[in-house]
C-alpha cells in the first residue's frame, strides 16, 4: 500500500508539471514540501476513495447498459479526482473536467501496475486471483453434480522432467555451509517437509536404454514405449527422421502406442494433461504438443497461452519474470566464463530467451492450468514442468544455476499444494520425473571430432579415427530440443521435422553417406542405401574399419549390432562381445559398467523394429559418474550410465508402494502399471476407453 501511494504521489507530481490546466496548491503557499505533501494528500484521498466508493458505485452500474457505463467509469474517476484535491487544496476548481478524466485515468493505470508487479513474487496473491477466477465455475459445477465425487480423492502427477533421484536427494538435505558453521534448510525445502513429516515416501526406479522424455513419458503416459530406440532416430521405409519434439512426430507415437495397447492411455477418465508430449487420452488438454497442429478450439497446444495472458495481472506477472530470467542467464554466463569453469558450452544467441520460456512462461502457464483443474475437480491431472532439464543441459545437474531452478519448483509445488486445499475434493499429490541427468564433457570438446566425424573417419578406413587430437570446444548445436519444441509449437514455427524433410527434397532424397544421429550419449548410425537392418557381417565387408574404429575409441562405451549368426551383439574394446541372445560374454564385458540392468535393457531396444544398424553409447566412468554427450551439453540423457538411469518416485504415504524393492521398477512402462493402480486405489478401477482407430494387442496390466 505503501509503495502504491508513493507512485500515485510522484505521478501526481509528474502530471501537475506536465499539464498546465492541472496544478496542486495548497494554502499555505507552494513551497516544494507543501506541493509535495498536497500531493501526497491528494494521491491517498483518491486511493482511498476509489477503496470505499468504487464497490457502491459498481454495484449501482450493474444496472446501466454496457457502453453507458464505461462512459460513467471516466467520469466518475474525474469525479472523485477533484473531490479528493477539494479535500486538500483550494485551488482545483478551475481544472477542467477532460483534464481530471486525464488525471485519474492515468493515476489509475499506474496504481494498477505497481500493485500487479508487487504481486510477481508474491504467491499468496497470485493464488487467491487464481482461486477468484474459478470460484464460480467450480460452484456451478458443485451445484450441477451434487455428490460427484462421494468423498473420493482426486491425484495430480507432477513431472520434474530431469530430475534424478540424486539430485532430488540432495536437494531434500540441510545444507551446511563451509566454514561458518551455518546451516540452511533444503533447496526444496516444501518437498522435504513432505519427507519429513512421512506424509510422502521417496524411491528410485530404473529408466529404458533410451533415457528421453519421448521414450519415458510416452511408457508412463499411454502403457507402452515399444520401437522408440532415441530421442531421434532414422526410418528408412519412410525416409524421414522421427523427432521426440516435432508435433508430427510424437502425435504418430501417440497414434502407434494407443493401436499397441488398445487404450487411450492414463487420463481417459475425467483426466487433464498439461506441458506434456503426449495427450494420455485427457479430454482437457493444454500445451500437449501431439496436438499442436490441430485447430480446434480448445485443444491445440497454444490455447492454454492464450487463456493464461488474457488475464493482464498473469501476463504483468510473467513478462517481469521472463525478462529477469533473460538477464539471469546471460549473468550467470558470463561469470562462468570470468572464472573458466569446465566443462562449459556457448551459451548465447536465443538460449537466453529459450531457457525462459521454460522457465517462466512454461511454468506459469502449467501452474495455472493445474490450480484450475484441481478448482475444476477433475479426478486426474498429469504435468510436466520442464525448467531444470533445460538448464541442467547448459549449467550442469548439480551447479547452482540448477540448484536455482529447483528452489523455484518448489515454490510452485508449495503453491499448488495451497490451492489444493481450496478444492471441491482432495488431491494426492505424486511426484515424479522421466529420467535424471549425468555430467560430463561433450564428445566433441573431449575429443576433438563429432560422432559423424568418427564415423566417417571409419568408413574411409583412415587411421586418423583412432588419434586424438588437442580438445576444442563444442559447437553451438539445439541443445535443451524440448524446450525450443515447447517454444515452436506456442510460437508456431515450423517444425524440425519438416524443415529436415526440406532439406532433404533439396538434396534429392538419401545418398550413400550414412545417416548419424545424436540422443544425449546415444548415438545411432543407419544406411539409408541398404534395406532393412544391416548385419555386422555386412558392414564388415564393405566397411572393414568402421567397427573396430568405434568400439576402439576411448570415448565410446559399447557398440550394438546385429550379427547373422549371433543376433544382437555388443561390441567393446580388443575385440570384447557380449552375444545377448545367449549371455555369452568375449573377453571383458563392454555391458559391466552399466549395471546388472543393462543386458536386459540393450536386448529390449535390439529388438525395435527401427533400431539403427548400429548403436553407440559413449563411455562411462563409474568413479565420476561422467558420460560424453554427442550434443553440446554437459549434462546429457538419452543413453546409458549414472544418474541419468535412476528417476524418482515420490508418493504418499496411503497409496501402495511401487514395488517390494526400489531398483525393481524398471522401465516406463511398469511405472504406467503402478500409477494405474494407484488411480484404481483414489477413484476405483479405471475402465480402459479405446481411442478412434484400429486396436493392438489388449492392455496389459499389472497381476
Amino acid at each position: 500500500m505503501l509503495v502504491v501511494w508513493a507512485a500515485g504521489t510522484l505521478t501526481m507530481l509528474v502530471l501537475a508539471g506536465a499539464l498546465p490546466d492541472f496544478r496542486i496548491q495548497s494554502p499555505d503557499g507552494d513551497s516544494p514540501t507543501t506541493i509535495a505533501r498536497t500531493a501526497a494528500f491528494g494521491a491517498g484521498a483518491f486511493g482511498l476513495l476509489s477503496a470505499l466508493v468504487w464497490p457502491l458505485l459498481v454495484r449501482a452500474l450493474l444496472l446501466v447498459p454496457a457502453l453507458v457505463c464505461g462512459l460513467l467509469v471516466f467520469f466518475l474517476n474525474g469525479t472523485m479526482l477533484l473531490a479528493a484535491l477539494k479535500l486538500v487544496a483550494d485551488d482545483t476548481s478551475e481544472m477542467p473536467p477532460e483534464t481530471a478524466v486525464l488525471v485519474a485515468a492515468v493515476m489509475s493505470a499506474v496504481a494498477s501496475a505497481t500493485s500487479t508487479a508487487l504481486a510477481v513474487r508474491d504467491d499468496g496473491a497470485y493464488r487467491r486471483r487464481l482461486y477468484r477466477l474459478a470460484t464460480r465455475r467450480r460452484r456451478r459445477r458443485l451445484r450441477s453434480e451434487p455428490g460427484r465425487w462421494n468423498g473420493r480423492p482426486g491425484t495430480l502427477f507432477l513431472q520434474l522432467d530431469g530430475v534424478g533421484h540424486d539430485v532430488l536427494s540432495e536437494a531434500l538435505r540441510p545444507r551446511n555451509v563451509p566454514g561458518t558453521g551455518r546451516v540452511l534448510p533444503p533447496v526444496m525445502e516444501t518437498v522435504a517437509s513432505w519427507c519429513a513429516e512421512g506424509t510422502h515416501r521417496l524411491t528410485r526406479w530404473r529408466a529404458d536404454w533410451s533415457s528421453q522424455t519421448g521414450a519415458s513419458q510416452l511408457g508412463i503416459l499411454h502403457g507402452t514405449n515399444f520401437d522408440v530406440p532415441a530421442f531421434r532416430w532414422y526410418e528408412k521405409e519412410t525416409g524421414r527422421v522421427m523427432v521426440c519434439s516435432s508435433p508430427a512426430g510424437v502425435a504418430e507415437l501417440q497414434r502407434r502406442a494407443v493401436e499397441r495397447t488398445g487404450h487411450g492411455g492414463l487420463l481417459t477418465r475425467d483426466g487433464a494433461s498439461r506441458g506434456n508430449l503426449f495427450s494420455g487420452g485427457a479430454q482437457q488438454l493444454a500445451l500437449v504438443l501431439s496436438v499442436a497442429a490441430r485447430r480446434e478450439r480448445g485443444t491445440r497446444s497454444r490455447a492454454g497461452y492464450f487463456a493464461y495472458f488474457s488475464d493482464p495481472a498473469n501476463a504483468t506477472r510473467t513478462a517481469m519474470s521472463y525478462v529477469a530470467e533473460v538477464f539471469r542467464e546471460i549473468t550467470q554466463a558470463v561469470r562462468a566464463r570470468a572464472r573458466g569453469d569446465q566443462p562449459r558450452v556457448k551459451r548465447g544467441g536465443l538460449y537466453p530467451f529459450i531457457r525462459a520460456f521454460a522457465t517462466v512462461v512454461e511454468r506459469d502457464v502449467v501452474v495455472a492450468a493445474v490450480i484450475g483443474d484441481m478448482l475444476a475437480g477433475r479426478t486426474v491431472v498429469y504435468a510436466d514442468l520442464v525448467a531444470y532439464d533445460e538448464v541442467a543441459h547448459h549449467s550442469g545437474p548439480h551447479s547452482s544455476d540448477a540448484q536455482q531452478v529447483l528452489g523455484r519448483l518448489d515454490r510452485s509445488i508449495r503453491l499448488i499444494a495451497k490451492a489444493a486445499r481450496l478444492a471441491p475434493r482432495e488431491y494426492r499429490i505424486v511426484l515424479l520425473s522421466d529420467h535424471g541427468q549425468s555430467p560430463g564433457r561433450p564428445f566433441a570438446d573431449a575429443y576433438g571430432l563429432t560422432l559423424e566425424e568418427l564415423v566417417r573417419a571409419g568408413v574411409r578406413g583412415t587411421s586418423g579415427a583412432r588419434r586424438i587430437p588437442s580438445g576444442r570446444r563444442a559447437e553451438s548445436g539445439p541443445g535443451g530440443a524440448e524446450a525450443r519444441a515447447v517454444a515452436r509449437a506456442a510460437l508456431h514455427r515450423p517444425e524440425e521435422a519438416e524443415k529436415q524433410r526440406g532439406a532433404r527434397r533439396r538434396r534429392g532424397g538419401p545418398g550413400p553417406e550414412p545417416v548419424v544421429l545424436g540422443s544425449g550419449n546415444l548415438g545411432l548410425i543407419s544406411f539409408p542405401a541398404l534395406p532393412g537392418r544391416v548385419p555386422m557381417e555386412e558392414i564388415d565387408r564393405r566397411w572393414p574399419g568402421l567397427l573396430h574404429t568405434l568400439a576402439d575409441h576411448p570415448g565410446i562405451g559399447f557398440v550394438l549390432v546385429r550379427s547373422e549368426e549371433h543376433g544382437p551383439v555388443v561390441l567393446g574394446r580388443d575385440g570384447a562381445e557380449h552375444r545377448l541372445d545367449r549371455g555369452v560374454v568375449v573377453g571383458e564385458d563392454p555391458l559391466a559398467p552399466f549395471g546388472p540392468a543393462a543386458a536386459d535393457l540393450v536386448r529390449r531396444t535390439a529388438g525395435f523394429p527401427h533400431a539403427a544398424d548400429i548403436m553407440v553409447n559413449s563411455r562411462y566412468d563409474p568413479h565420476t559418474g561422467e558420460v560424453h554427450a554427442f550434443e553440446p551439453q554437459i549434462g546429457s540423457h538419452g543413453g546409458l550410465g549414472g544418474c541419468q538411469d535412476h528417476p524418482f518416485l515420490l508418493w504418499p504415504a496411503e497409496l501402495s508402494p511401487p514395488g517390494a524393492v526400489s531398483d525393481t521398477l524398471t522401465g516406463a512402462e511398469e511405472v504406467h502399471r503402478v500409477l494405474r493402480r494407484w488411480l484404481d486405489e483414489a477413484d476405483g478401477p479405471q475402465v480402459p476407453v479405446a481411442a478412434d482407430g484400429p486396436a493392438g494387442e489388449p492392455e496389459r496390466r499389472a497381476g
